[in-house]
């Protein structure tokens, strides 16, 4: 990574496990610069989501560095990140627009009326203006989803961690999810993206495949497509061979 290409995300010699002996990850290395949207592809164990929290400083590793936006991750860097967990952390008691407005208020937007314009543009950008006053409960998944969003880029992060933002979605949902994903990094934010599908990760400006806690490979949809050799190759097709060529079996 040249000079001229500021980084978000620095990883080096990253080591971690959960119960200290079991390792997820050992020596991993990883650099995303800033303003791409940049994917972590891999099946369901790979450590994509354990590599968010390291990321988002809700982990610490035992060896090795993580920088994010030239820091080590700690509670007043928060402000700079958005986080939007698989597992939607909105409540369900709240409005829309009464989720939102929390997090607002959590991540340190105390001026009521800045506030308050903000979360009246997020909500439009993420298509929720007519149900903003709908509770949590009463919404379908897709809008629950789009409510995460919401609350995860209300303070207007640098960095966004999305943790399989797309997962259950129907396929015009994911579109807009991803035309959202592409207007925000065109306006200089950072995604950091995980997802065990190929339809994300195509969208992607670079991507990097995870296998068993390790980094196969890493380049842009395309470049990763070429260096198959075949010209018909698939991103699923690239995963798996650089899947086998990790693990010493190029024959097939």
């Amino acid at each position: 990574m040249s000079d001229e290409q500021p980084l978000a995300v620095q990883v080096q010699g990253m080591h971690f496990g959960y119960d200290g002996r079991t390792p997820v990850f050992q020596g991993l290395d990883l650099a995303v610069a800033r303003g791409v949207s940049y994917g972590l592809l891999g099946p369901n164990g790979a450590g994509k989501t354990t590599l968010l929290r390291l990321v988002a400083g809700r982990l610490k590793p035992s060896r090795g560095s993580v920088l994010v936006l030239g820091h080590t991750p700690h509670p007043s860097l928060t402000r700079d990140i958005g986080l939007m967990p698989q597992s939607s952390a909105v409540y369900p008691e709240l409005t829309a627009r009464e989720n939102v407005d929390f997090f607002a208020r959590m991540y340190g937007m105390s001026r009521r009326g800045e506030r308050r314009e903000r979360v009246e543009e997020v909500l439009r950008f993420v298509e929720l203006e007519e149900r903003q006053n709908t509770h949590v409960s009463r919404l379908s998944g897709g809008m629950r989803q789009r409510v995460s969003l919401a609350c995860a880029l209300v303070h207007r992060p640098p960095l966004l961690l999305l943790d399989e933002p797309t997962v259950g979605l129907d396929p015009e949902l994911r579109a807009s999810f991803w035309e959202h994903f592409r207007s925000m990094a065109g306006e200089g934010t950072t995604l950091l993206i995980s997802s065990h599908t190929m339809d994300d990760a195509a969208h992607c400006d670079r991507l990097a495949f995870l296998r068993s806690g390790r980094v196969v490979a890493e380049g842009s949809p395309e470049t990763l497509r070429r260096a198959t050799g075949r010209p018909d190759a698939s991103l699923e097709d690239a995963f798996l061979h650089f899947a086998r060529q990790e693990a010493g079996d190029v024959s097939r």
